[in-house]
């Protein structure tokens, strides 16, 4: 039986806004992420795509309904409780690879295993054999200044997965990158899902990305349906 890795249940989320009227955002949204499985979730600028991957990954809180990761619900924590569930269960990886400029690519890799209180001799090895995993044995000492825009993304990918996370929330993860490192980190994406068989969620405008993922969801009017690749808006 495949396990579920991450479920949003009935999740609504409503801001409000500057003219102090309501602005309902997620209406509705309910999610499945198998193990070993990529979902693509596509839809118009605007449609609420960033604060879904938010709440899936518990950094915001749902205005109604509930988030579940990797069996654990997430309503009802502290936050630093949160902080402590998303360090170990989630990996993110963002259009802007958000590497610390003054760290090595090692030492951004070690940077969630550091935090989870992980010796350092352990936290360095596993961020080598993660770097090793993306094709960056030999950028392991280079800061984010003197690596491509590629290789940021993929030391990114390599620190999202430092925690072995049950799920990684990837957003516009090649947004940010030309044609040919995009179709690199797409398919190092659809290799870690295989490999390591974790789930995965990723929000993306590229048809390329969407066609590697089990299934396409759009979302639009704060709820997500079915869609097919060729619906993606480039």
């Amino acid at each position: 039986m495949t396990m579920t890795v991450l479920e949003a249940h009935d999740v609504y989320k409503s801001y409000v806004g500057g003219d102090g009227n309501e602005l309902h955002v997620l209406n509705g949204v309910n999610l499945s992420v198998p193990r070993g499985e990529m979902i693509a979730v596509v839809g118009a600028s605007g449609a609420g795509k960033s604060t879904l991957m938010h709440v899936l990954g518990a950094l915001d809180k749902p205005t109604r309904g509930y988030v579940v990761i990797g069996g654990e619900p997430v309503h009802g924590r502290s936050e630093a409780e949160l902080g402590e569930l998303r360090n170990r269960t989630v990996g993110f990886v963002f259009q802007f690879h958000h590497l610390l400029r003054e760290f090595s690519a090692l030492e951004n890799v070690m940077m969630p295993l550091r935090i989870a209180g992980k010796p350092d001799e352990v936290a360095r090895s596993r961020a080598a054999e993660l770097l090793a995993r993306v094709g960056l044995s030999a950028r392991m000492t280079h800061r984010p200044a003197e690596l491509s825009g590629g290789e940021q993304q993929r030391t990114a990918v390599a620190r999202a997965l430092a925690m072995d996370p049950q799920v990684v929330l990837a957003d516009e993860p090649s947004g940010n990158l030309d044609r040919w490192n995009a179709e690199k980190l797409h398919e190092l994406l659809g290799e870690v899902v295989n490999d390591l068989e974790i789930g995965m969620v990723v929000v993306t405008h590229s048809r390329s990305l969407a066609a590697r993922a089990n299934h396409v969801l759009l979302l639009e009017g704060g709820r997500l349906s079915r869609t097919e690749v060729d619906e993606v808006v480039v």
